[in-house]
């Protein structure tokens, strides 16, 4: 293993021009990974805060402090629109 690594110094060495684009995949991957996990945690965090404020609403209108009509006006505009389009 040592070894394999003294050959890939030895190599960048005799040529440190190679150094520039592998450096600059390298760190194109390594932005669009965090991107995607980023991405990913926010989309899930999002999910869990309408999820417990759909709980929340199913309470209220359990105990009584608000309205099964209201209750439901509020759950649809939590609801998130799927289209592109603010107005959709």
């Amino acid at each position: 293993m040592n070894n394999s690594i003294e050959q890939i110094f030895e190599f960048l060495a005799a040529d440190p021009e190679l150094l520039i684009p592998i450096l600059a995949i390298g760190g194109g991957l390594f932005i669009a990974f965090t991107a995607i996990v980023v991405t990913n945690v926010a989309g899930m965090v999002r999910y869990r805060a309408r999820e417990r404020t759909r709980r929340e609403i199913a309470a209220y209108i359990a105990e009584g402090s608000i309205s099964a009509d209201e209750g439901e006006r509020l759950l649809v505009a939590d609801t998130p629109k799927r289209g592109g389009c603010g107005s959709c």
